[in-house]
């Protein structure tokens, strides 16, 4: 999936205009008055995520309403600013959104329209816009996480450890990552490795990375560990075996996760948890993180399945790291408004200075 650059800017703007905060990029006028509503969005290649927020006394963030819509029905992301507002459009938001900024513009192969920072804020009516990385804003969430939303995948889970990296990693249109590192203060590293390339870890899996390298010269994470990857997956396993493929959609894969579907879309569904612990793994590892959260609306589909999968055993299989790892808790999350949460925090954070 395709991430907004941390270090990118965004529009140009008058003087008279703040400028761009490192972790994303804003245009118009200056900070809301303590305690107003705001608009927080999570926007994804699917669903946009819109949400009325304010931060409390305490510092926490306040949902006040919130609302999903399909951006495949909305001519532009301002449309849907709208629609969500009406006629009480506030003069502050965030929108945590997949894509990389050039310039004014957001680059993303996954969203259904483009998106201009200065346009969208000009015709959606808002003095000032902010955008973020999209998995950026779920790690700017993890201070916020109620422990009723997240359900164990492995690992000890008596306690929520607070040192080191928390990784956050999680398939959706695209796949997501990123890391939460303590402060103070706090900060967030976003980054691309569902552009990363995609490595197996068993002789199935290799075949299906064969299967896909005739499609693609280039084979990242992404091609298998995100909705559409579901397909590309699920389709190279029919050819394997040389079965006719009667799923086409990542829905119809992952909706009979408890109760069959035929021996393909199961095995494709074991392969999908399997890979998904195999990087969380790596990326653990790789950033020695001492805590792990799942995220996602293709994880959240198959969460049963999920923890009765490899994906504990993928995730742990590092070689010397193995007995280290093992004392990793992965959680999964389930809440769907995460991504708005960590915008509106992420947001409210750079206006007070810290």
């Amino acid at each position: 999936m395709d991430r907004i650059d941390p270090l990118s800017a965004g529009a140009s703007a008058p003087a008279h205009r703040a400028a761009a905060h490192p972790g994303g990029a804003s245009s118009g006028r200056e900070a809301p008055v303590a305690g107003e509503p705001f608009i927080a969005a999570d926007v994804g290649g699917t669903h946009a995520r819109i949400g009325r927020v304010r931060i409390d006394r305490t510092g926490r963030v306040e949902l006040l309403e919130h609302r999903r819509y399909a951006c495949a029905g909305y001519p532009s992301l301002a449309a849907i600013l709208r629609e969500f507002a009406g006629s009480a459009m506030p003069d502050h938001a965030v929108v945590a959104i997949a894509g990389r900024l050039a310039g004014d513009r957001l680059v993303n192969s996954n969203l259904a329209w483009p998106v201009s920072l200065q346009q969208t804020r000009e015709a959606a009516g808002i003095a000032r816009l902010a955008l973020l990385n999209d998995f950026g804003a779920v790690a700017h969430a993890v201070p916020h996480l109620d422990p009723a939303t997240m359900t164990p995948v492995c690992g000890p889970h008596s306690a929520v450890p607070e040192r080191g990296p928390a990784l956050v990693l999680g398939p959706g249109t695209g796949l997501g990552a990123a890391l939460h590192l303590p402060g103070p203060p706090p900060q967030v590293l976003a980054s691309e490795a569902g552009h990363a390339a995609l490595a197996a870890g068993s002789p199935r899996e290799l075949a299906v990375l064969g299967e896909l390298l005739q499609r693609w010269p280039h084979v990242d994470n992404e091609r298998v560990l995100s909705g559409p990857g579901l397909v590309n997956a699920y389709l190279a396993l029919c050819r394997l075996d040389g079965v006719a493929p009667r799923l086409h959609t990542p829905a119809a894969i992952t909706a009979p996760a408890l109760g069959g579907g035929g021996r393909v879309a199961v095995g494709r569904r074991s392969l999908f948890c399997g890979v998904s612990g195999r990087l969380a793994g790596d990326l653990a590892v790789t950033f020695g993180a001492g805590r792990g959260y799942l995220a996602g609306g293709v994880l959240a589909n198959i969460g049963p399945f999920l923890r009765e999968s490899r994906f504990a055993e993928r995730f742990t299989n590092k070689g010397v790291f193995a007995e280290a790892l093992g004392q990793v808790p992965v959680w999964l999350l389930d809440h769907g408004q995460i991504g708005l949460v960590g915008a509106a925090a992420w947001y409210a954070a750079q206006q007070a200075g810290k």
